[in-house]
């Protein structure tokens, strides 16, 4: 079963970026649909975009534009490329990876915008 590892998060300033990187061991990210989501504060968790075995890519009406996912096979990671962050996207960010019926989830890192 794939085990999930995130990283990147913190506080950046409204306007700012970050690149959040979910580290995947124990099985491969290409075969697996790979998705971020994330949880505001005292909401519930929400999907941010996803990436299939086939490289389709889905993402939320408030990732459009701002937010690129993308994998990278050799290092068998998926990252999440955030632009013009805006205190909105304030939120725990998981790391989600499904296949079949198996679904795993990373411990999640957090992202604060605010200045």
């Amino acid at each position: 079963q794939v085990r999930l590892a995130e990283s990147g998060g913190g506080l950046v300033q409204p306007g700012g970026s970050l690149r959040l990187s979910c580290v995947a061991s124990g099985n491969s990210v290409s075969t697996h649909f790979m998705k971020w989501y994330r949880q505001p504060p005292g909401k519930q968790r929400e999907l941010v975009a996803s990436i299939g075995p086939g490289a389709n890519i889905v993402y939320s009406d408030s990732a459009k534009g701002r937010f690129t996912i993308s994998r990278d096979f050799a290092k068998n990671a998926v990252y999440l490329q955030m632009n013009r962050l805006e205190p909105e996207d304030t939120a725990v960010y998981l790391c989600n990876a499904k296949r079949g019926v198996i679904e795993t989830w990373g411990q999640g890192t957090q992202v604060t915008v605010s200045s």
